[in-house]
């Protein structure tokens, strides 16, 4: 009776803080007048990559051009608080990723499979480890299910253990590895949209 009573009052847990996280925050599509506070973003973002010898986003990438580019497209998010305060960002697109192309290894679905793909995610320093990152990729996913969609594919750098670790966590399957333009080498991670 008591392992019944916990799994109630752990459910109840889990549904009144999705509750509360969707309520206290909101995606949007960015406008160019965002463009400085995503930039601070990212730019906290480096600092953070750079402190945990994560030699990720240290070549001066993203930069203004490569955000500028994500409005312009409509590919360009802002994760923000009910104040309309700017906590996070993403560039999310349905557009083929050219770099995934070729894979070490073998994507779930066929080359020729439609898919969603998030780039450029950043938390402010504030708001890290408070499930933002989880929310983004909830608002993607739910996209993609609305438009039937069926996966979702991301890469992420070797020593990011903490991007690894969430996209387990959410149950993304580890494909293999794929080449940036750069040469520079990526894990690669898909996950299906079961409810299609």
């Amino acid at each position: 009776m008591t392992s019944k009573k916990a799994k109630v009052n752990t459910l109840a847990f889990f549904c009144l803080n999705l509750f509360i996280k969707n309520w206290l925050m909101e995606f949007l599509k960015t406008s160019r007048k965002n463009l400085q506070q995503i930039i601070k973003i990212i730019g906290e973002a480096q600092e953070y990559l750079l402190i945990h010898n994560i030699d990720q986003w240290q070549n001066g990438y993203p930069n203004e051009e490569a955000i500028l580019r994500d409005i312009i497209n409509n590919e360009s998010y802002i994760i923000t608080t009910k104040e309309s305060i700017i906590i996070g960002t993403a560039m999310f697109s349905t557009k083929k990723e050219p770099t995934y192309k070729s894979i070490e290894g073998q994507w779930i679905t066929k080359s020729d499979a439609k898919y969603g793909v998030i780039h450029r995610m950043a938390v402010t320093n504030n708001f890290r480890k408070k499930g933002v990152a989880k929310f983004i990729f909830e608002k993607c996913e739910q996209q993609l299910r609305q438009n039937e969609i069926m996966s979702m594919r991301i890469d992420t750098h070797e020593d990011n253990l903490a991007m690894q670790g969430l996209l387990l966590k959410l149950k993304y399957i580890y494909c293999g590895v794929i080449c940036l333009e750069n040469g520079d080498k990526r894990l690669a991670y898909e996950k299906c949209m079961s409810n299609l």
